[in-house]
């Protein structure tokens, strides 16, 4: 950490600017970062109105030689950020405040540079032949936000096995990201991509894509998304190895997140096809629900006995 700078009128402006792109766009995410303090609230929605910005991008109709060019942009903004050369009269108020944030907590900047690689992926339309290739790119996308927080977050002094928290961190990020591959698998088709692994497609007979609300004649579908969720739920059971090494407010966090992506699996494993006929959600007073038993930390003592239920 470099000090604990305060926060001026403009600065203070900036955040309020990223707190409201993260309440409007974040979905999923923004009830657990409700749940953290001032500071830390603050400083996640700073790298989170970055990484959308990024996201939009990648997402945007632009064709791939501007987006590009837009994400070779941002990864400038991006060095400007690391350097401490933006200053809080900036016009961009999501640069001002990620160097505010960055200046207050030991965040790992590196992790947005790989989040851009990851889009950069996306927009060069990849595939991915293996679950190893496929984690790469959920390490970019997904990953590198997990262990971004964690530079938020912290861990508790004397935290047992605290050397890894980033690991899990990472780990957790890939669970989240193969959820949300799960979810998107038909929208994911209508735009050209495909993220779950070639191997895995043709050891159930999906190869011919989803680009209906059937599955492909032969194919067994629920066989092979029943199969990545358990990959999945691995991944969770891995990952929320983390929840103990965090203070209470940062673990509510970590586990309103994780947890409504853990029941939205759940809502996947019990009617796979699904995903084939829409986008499954949960609604919203479920979501506050998870939130408020992750603030009770009811979700951070029980998380390992409903993991391994799930995979059972």
């Amino acid at each position: 950490m470099n000090g604990t700078p305060t926060a001026s009128a403009p600065v203070l402006a900036a955040y309020s600017y990223c707190e409201a792109v993260t309440a409007q766009q974040a979905g999923n995410f923004s009830y657990g970062i409700r749940l953290l303090p001032t500071a830390k609230r603050r400083a996640m929605s700073a790298l989170y109105a970055f990484s959308r910005r990024v996201d939009d991008i990648g997402d945007g109709t632009l064709d791939a030689a501007s987006k590009t060019l837009r994400l070779e942009e941002t990864r400038a903004l991006l060095d400007r950020i690391r350097e401490g050369t933006v200053d809080e009269d900036d016009t961009d108020p999501v640069a001002v405040a990620l160097t505010h944030a960055a200046r207050r907590f030991p965040i790992p900047l590196g992790g947005l540079d790989e989040l851009i690689d990851g889009v950069q992926m996306d927009v060069r339309g990849e595939t991915y032949e293996t679950w190893d290739d496929l984690a790469l790119y959920c390490r970019c996308v997904a990953g590198a936000i997990g262990r971004l927080s964690l530079g938020v977050f912290g861990t508790v002094p004397g935290a047992r096995d605290a050397a890894r928290a980033s690991e899990y961190a990472d780990t957790l990020g890939l669970a989240l990201q193969l959820t949300n591959i799960l979810r998107d698998v038909r929208e994911d088709a209508a735009n050209g991509r495909t993220y779950l692994p070639a191997e895995d497609l043709a050891k159930f007979g999906c190869s011919a894509g989803f680009h209906s609300a059937t599955p492909p004649p032969g194919a067994d579908f629920t066989g092979l998304v029943q199969y990545e969720v358990r990959r999945a739920r691995a991944l969770f059971a891995e990952g929320m190895k983390l929840l103990p090494m965090l203070d209470r407010r940062s673990g509510a966090c970590v586990a309103a997140m994780s947890g409504i992506y853990r029941r939205l699996l759940d809502r996947i494993a019990q009617d796979p096809r699904a995903v084939l006929r829409g986008r499954v959600s949960l609604p919203g007073r479920e979501k506050a629900y998870v939130a408020v038993r992750g603030l009770s930390g009811f979700d951070a003592r029980s998380v390992h006995r409903q993991t391994v239920k799930g995979r059972a």
